[in-house]
């Protein structure tokens, strides 16, 4: 475990760089009983910063793969909806958000795929009316990971749990630029640097990307109001706030209907416990109309047959590599780590503010041309061996990512 005083930097640099937390709001904090010292470090420095009120939300994973288990074939696709409606109400009264991302990548092996995706399912159809205010940023919000023994004996098998946990820490301090003599500076500078990126790709107003690499041929059209966006958000509270720490991308929404080609994925995926390697998907009119994988296949079919929407694409992203995830030279085995090391996709739905709006439902997404799906799933399809243009209106190309850099930063 690192020591206290570290760990409260983390916490502060999460606080006040990421969440941004203003002062008399009150907090939700959500995560595991393993992660009670960095939830410890967040209500303290919460208090400081002048938090009106820290409720946290300790939970115990294992307790979720028991009820996928034990649960009677009747009961399970009923998931309760009173804890929803509990963060609803949280959001509805203006309360900021952060949730620790700290758990087992592995815990859910093994347990049947067909009971886990009826589960999925159902919990999606539930969370709904929470997921839409915070995908319409309705609060300032943020996600953040914490090492704990099961995650890191998955990405540092090799020693011993002890070190391996200390060596996880280390590697996510590394990822957030902790490291750094000033961290919060250097996330200033980052994140003006993204901003300057987004707002130059909203100017050119592309209307594809083109993907080439070992094994990717793609074009993905972009939605005709496309918004590019980074690592800012701005809460409908009115709170700037960075939504994940580490971020490195920048991001917009495809046109659902208008992606062709095939595409191969760079890393590994982790559903639900199961480890997709060598993915690799073809699309016709916007679908996602054959899939091949060396392994894990059937936890990506599960995922895309939750509704008719979750074949299509609800984001691309452009990711420079390396960077300070790529660099780690580790698979996270973790959506928030793993997608910010390369360019990725998103079977799913769409962002709002990728389509200019402030509201996230169905209709609103669909009139605007953007991907209404219960399901949001990313995976990585970038690396130093893929190209990256962009494809106006005439047909004619601009390089964007050269081996995996931006051009003119590589130049």
């Amino acid at each position: 475990m690192p020591s206290e005083e570290r760990l409260q930097r983390y916490a502060d640099l999460a606080l006040r760089v990421g969440l941004n937390l203003q002062e008399g709001q009150p907090l939700v904090l959500s995560g595991s009983a393993e992660s009670r010292p960095l939830l410890r470090a967040l209500a303290r420095g919460a208090y400081r910063l002048g938090a009106r009120a820290v409720v946290v939300d300790l939970h115990d994973p294992v307790l979720g793969r028991i009820g996928l288990e034990e649960v009677r074939e009747a009961y399970l696709d009923e998931v309760p909806d009173w804890f929803v409606q509990a963060r609803v109400r949280a959001v509805d009264a203006g309360a900021a958000l952060l949730s620790l991302t700290d758990e087992d990548p592995f815990l859910l092996r093994g347990v049947d795929p067909a009971r886990l995706a009826r589960r999925m399912q159902a919990a999606a159809r539930v969370r709904r009316p929470y997921l839409e205010r915070v995908g319409a940023h309705k609060v300032n919000w943020l996600a953040l990971g914490a090492a704990t023994p099961a995650w890191a004996r998955a990405v540092f098998p090799e020693p011993e749990p002890e070190e391996a946990t200390e060596r996880l820490w280390e590697a996510i301090f590394a990822t957030v630029r902790l490291d750094r003599p000033d961290p919060e500076a250097a996330w200033r500078d980052h994140v003006a640097g993204l901003e300057a990126r987004a707002a130059a790709l909203n100017r050119a107003r592309f209307a594809a990307l083109i993907f080439e690499g070992p094994g990717t041929e793609l074009r993905v059209g972009l939605a005709e109001r496309h918004v590019w966006k980074s690592a800012v958000a701005k809460a409908q509270n009115g709170v700037r706030f960075v939504p994940n720490l580490p971020t490195e991308e920048v991001f917009t929404a495809p046109d659902p209907e208008r992606v062709e080609g095939v595409v191969t994925c760079t890393r590994p995926l982790n559903i639900g416990g199961t480890l997709v390697e060598g993915l690799r998907v073809t699309f016709a009119g916007g679908r996602a109309v054959e899939l091949e994988a060396a392994r894990g296949l059937e936890a990506v079919r599960a995922v895309l047959e939750t509704d008719a929407a979750a074949r299509r694409l609800g984001e691309v992203a452009l990711v420079e590599t390396p960077n300070p995830v790529f660099d780690t030279g580790r698979l996270f085995l973790n959506t928030l780590y793993d997608e910010n090391a390369s360019s990725h996709l998103a079977f799913g739905r769409a962002y709002p503010d990728t389509l200019g709006l402030t509201e996230g439902d169905d209709a609103a997404l669909t009139a605007a041309g953007g991907n209404a799906s219960t399901v949001h799933l990313d995976w990585m399809i970038g690396s130093p061996e893929v190209d990256v243009w962009g494809e106006r209106a005439d047909g004619t190309r601009v390089p964007l990512l050269e081996r995996g850099r931006w051009v003119d930063a590589a130049r």
